[in-house]
């Protein structure tokens, strides 16, 4: 197994280098640079500027410096955080969007799964009518639209959390950026359980391990819910990602200072370090975790091997 997780992110590398050119150069392309201001600098005071962040040397040139930067592991200096690099406003913001994801991933799991699993039992009932609603309208509402609703109703009208702000990080200041950023998440993963689960209960063994004698609920979690939970686990790895690195427009929304809001800072000032800081954060995030996934399979299915 560590030959093929060493296969993999060997061969992982060619797309990293196909994310990090794609994004370099459209960055480059998009109108405005770092210090296009409304109002000209001095041409002197521009071409210094140029100069010393190495923007005034040809395209070319400052893709190879910055391939030969990432091998080093440095990811430049932000062109607007004049006192950070890109490496130390990732670590400054992971945190809380580590937080934030990774408490909507656990929610929406445990919900998901269960509402999934239930609808599945109670195929074609009111109950698995009721939940396959509400995950069309989680699925179609997106969470721009999700989150300031949440945030009107609970923290103006009902003022029971407050409506932005990161604080200390408590319960009151992540229920609702973690609620808006689960609910999609929920959706997504009951439709996956259900339709998993209504084939697995299908399947013979579990018709021969009912034709035992065994009970309904030892049936649902021996022996149908790990089969159940193979397309959930192929879908968390990207997921996974998304949801840690911290969604933009929620963390945009409560001004939470974690990644997403950097990303949308960055990319709003053409600071090209940091976007593209993030974006490679972002890609080999995936990568692991899609190589994860692939592991985690080899627990659940056995029929599943890596060589």
């Amino acid at each position: 197994m560590l030959g093929y997780a060493l296969r993999r992110l060997l061969g992982s590398l060619p797309t990293l280098l196909a994310i990090v050119t794609l994004a370099f150069f459209m960055m480059r392309l998009a109108p405005g640079g770092p210090f296009t201001l409304d109002r000209s600098l001095p041409p002197a005071i521009e071409k210094n500027l140029l100069a010393a962040y190495r923007l005034d040397q040809p395209l070319w040139r400052q893709y190879l410096d910055y391939l030969a930067g990432l091998l080093r592991g440095d990811l430049g200096p932000s062109f607007k955080y004049q006192d950070f690099t890109v490496a130390e406003l990732i670590a400054t913001g992971f945190p809380a969007s580590l937080k934030v994801g990774g408490l909507a991933l656990l929610v929406a799991v445990f919900v998901g799964v269960g509402l999934g699993t239930l609808a599945a039992l109670r195929r074609n009932g009111r109950l698995d009518h009721a939940v396959m609603a509400l995950a069309m309208v989680g699925i179609a509402v997106p969470n721009f639209v999700m989150a300031p609703i949440l945030a009107l109703l609970f923290g103006v009208h009902l003022a029971w959390l407050p409506v932005g702000g990161w604080g200390d990080g408590g319960l009151r200041n992540l229920v609702l950026p973690v609620t808006a950023l689960a609910l999609p998440q929920i959706a997504y993963i009951a439709r996956l359980t259900r339709g998993a689960m209504i084939e697995e209960l299908h399947r013979d063994h579990v018709r021969t391990a009912r034709a035992k004698g065994l009970g309904e609920r030892i049936v649902v979690v021996r022996h149908t819910l790990r089969g159940g939970l193979l397309p959930v686990v192929s879908y968390l790895g990207p997921a996974t990602a998304g949801l840690v690195t911290g969604s933009v427009v929620i963390e945009t929304i409560f001004a939470i200072p974690g990644i997403g809001r950097y990303f949308v800072q960055g990319a709003l000032n053409r600071d090209y370090t940091l976007v593209m800081g993030v974006v490679i954060f972002y890609a080999v995030l995936i990568i692991l975790l899609n190589l994860l996934v692939d592991l985690l399979y080899c627990v659940l299915d056995p029929k599943v091997k890596h060589d």
